[in-house]
């Protein structure tokens, strides 16, 4: 979705393409075909939801075929990763794919021995705490991990590039997006992002089953994926949007 002056420009294909995506459920199909999709249309033609969806329907508030609301229902599905995975841009990565990702933009570590060793920042250590061993069930909206983390007005600056980091290296992603409530327990305002862990969504055991190999082997597996299913990408489009190459 670039901006071309000053205008934004979707761009997809018609409701008649033998390419076009019409429900959540082929999407959701497509992701699982492909791998990983970022949403947005990149560098690499072709390699996105937005390209394979009619441009008209988004934001059309109809869920049924709005890919907009289809990121929500595919986040709640939980079969598939939702975050900002892809050069700080949202994606999907379909379940089997999240061990090799989380291998290779881990680089191997858990959050606990990141820190341990220094790689990580005392900011993503007090978001990283609210998903700590003990709250693996956690899953917190966007706007209280800033609060509870210490971020806003008069705490600790930079939460939004905090949360995409956390995410570019698999330590967090979206579970739903959800409404807020009030006192009453009564729902209001808009969907807003639930996050959890990885591990909360598939377990421990299965996220980390990559962990045996070494992560230039997974980032190996990635590539030659990607390079499978896009041929016509460049070693340095790879490199830009997947991170690998």
């Amino acid at each position: 979705m670039p901006n071309e002056n000053g205008t934004w420009v979707m761009y997809g294909v018609s409701w008649d393409d033998p390419e076009c995506l019409h429900t959540v459920d082929d999407a959701i199909a497509y992701i699982k075909k492909v791998g990983f999709l970022p949403l947005f249309k990149n560098e690499i033609p072709g390699f996105s939801l937005e390209e394979r969806t009619v441009p008209e329907y988004w934001w059309s508030d109809d869920p049924k075929l709005d890919p907009w609301a289809w990121r929500e229902e595919i986040a709640r599905r939980g079969d598939i990763a939702y975050g900002k995975f892809f050069d700080k841009k949202a994606g999907f990565i379909a379940k089997e794919w999240v061990p090799y990702f989380l291998n290779f933009r881990r680089d191997g570590y858990d959050f606990d021995a990141l820190w341990e060793d220094g790689k990580a920042s005392a900011r993503q250590k007090k978001v990283m705490d609210l998903f700590a061993e003990e709250k693996a069930d956690e899953e917190i909206y966007s706007n209280e991990i800033k609060r509870l983390a210490g971020f806003g007005k008069d705490g600790a600056k930079g939460f939004d590039g905090i949360m995409t980091g956390l995410q570019a290296q698999l330590y967090l992603c979206v579970r739903d997006f959800r409404q807020r409530k009030n006192k009453k327990g009564e729902a209001y305002g808009w969907p807003i992002a639930v996050y959890c862990t990885p591990e909360h969504l598939w377990g421990y055991d299965f996220v980390t089953s990559a962990y045996k190999e070494e992560p230039s082997t997974s980032a190996g597996r990635i590539l030659e994926h990607m390079e499978d299913i896009y041929p016509v990408a460049a070693r340095k489009q790879i490199r830009k949007v997947v991170g690998v190459g």
